[in-house]
């Protein structure tokens, strides 16, 4: 074994390094198999669960680049063990709902609760009885996006009323807690709080339940899906910008739904911010391109839903508590949100 390559160093880089898409450290994964150091060769050897693989190449990437900045280190290699993801067991916690609809993306700042905020709004504005889950929990938006500061009440039995704005039935964690206090929770309390958004909350009888997700592919999202058993009550909507970056994260949310032990429907893709039109001289800018979602659901032959541009009236209506399509229901961006809103509908069978 080269003595001159710090054991600690190489625990600092695993110890560090946050798997794409998951709010977990390889530590948390349990991945370690075995750290191999010898004449300036670091070989790292991971078990992990094959719902990963896309993410192989970024990972060893990543890895190996920053093992080979450690001192006394020529070579790196990270070597991977792949083990069955385990069957998911679905269950149906919601059984008042028709349909559910969870938004996703792959990661975050693409403008995924605007859109389902909108989305609810809209539907309910089409005659539907909805509702709106915001399972985002380390970051709740939807108080702020519906003007909300109250707290939902309680009844006897432990249940909890869901508030109603604009006629959607709204649920969050960012009711329950103070907006300055961070959300610090593991596996266990996040799942024991989702049993109880879905379970405890007194949701009635829906057309429709929107659930706004966390970004990303991770395990608040494979248990929200178990828990409503989404594929055989509704599907998945993925928002991204229309940058080829921006795809490259949503791929892996599709990925995840479509996966063998998922199995969730893909209802349509939405690229959100796809241009903005000028108010004072009526030119459009593509400040982030445009058609890049349309063209990527196209070759992957997934359904486009719309194109939702960038408007100062979307981002003010998302801060003061009055989604647009309320606010402004005749606008062209109000329209957009209809139009796919009554896709999604025609798609369910409301």
């Amino acid at each position: 074994m080269s003595s001159n390559i710090s054991r600690a160093a190489i625990f600092d880089v695993v110890n560090n390094y946050t798997v794409p898409g998951v709010k977990a450290t390889l530590i948390q994964l349990k991945a370690i198999q075995s750290i191999e150091v010898e004449d300036g060769k670091v070989i790292l050897k991971l078990t992990l669960m094959d719902a990963y693989k896309d993410r192989e190449k970024t990972i060893k990437h990543d890895l190996e680049q920053s093992i080979l900045k450690l001192s006394g280190v020529d070579h790196a290699h990270v070597l991977f063990h792949w083990q069955p993801t385990p069957h998911i067991e679905f269950k149906h916690l919601i059984p008042s709902i028709k349909k559910c609809v969870v938004i996703g993306s792959g990661k975050g700042g693409v403008g995924k609760s605007t859109v389902a905020s909108n989305l609810a709004v809209a539907s309910a504005r089409q005659g539907l009885k909805v509702g709106l889950l915001d399972a985002d929990l380390y970051g709740p938006s939807m108080g702020m996006m519906f003007g909300i500061s109250e707290k939902p009440e309680g009844t006897d039995d432990g249940k909890i009323k869901p508030i109603d704005r604009f006629g959607v039935k709204l649920m969050s964690i960012g009711f329950l807690i103070d907006a300055d206090r961070p959300v610090i929770w593991r596996g266990p309390m996040l799942n024991k709080a989702l049993d109880q958004f879905l379970g405890d909350v007194l949701w009635g009888d829906l057309d429709i339940l929107y659930i706004d997700l966390p970004p990303g592919t991770g395990d608040i999202q494979i248990s929200l899906i178990q828990k409503i058993n989404l594929p055989s009550v509704g599907g998945a909507v993925i928002v991204s910008t229309p940058q080829d970056v921006a795809f490259l994260d949503a791929k892996k949310a599709i990925g995840m739904f479509k996966s063998p032990q998922v199995g969730v429907p893909i209802l349509g893709l939405i690229e959100n911010m796809s241009s903005y039109v000028c108010p004072s001289c009526g030119v459009a800018s593509e400040i982030f391109g445009h058609g890049g979602v349309k063209k990527s659901a196209e070759a992957m032959r997934l359904p486009f839903l719309g194109e939702i541009p960038i408007d100062l009236d979307i981002r003010i209506g998302g801060d003061t508590g009055i989604p647009i399509v309320q606010a402004h229901p005749n606008s062209p961006q109000s329209r957009a949100f209809e139009s796919i809103a009554k896709n999604l509908r025609e798609q369910l069978g409301l």
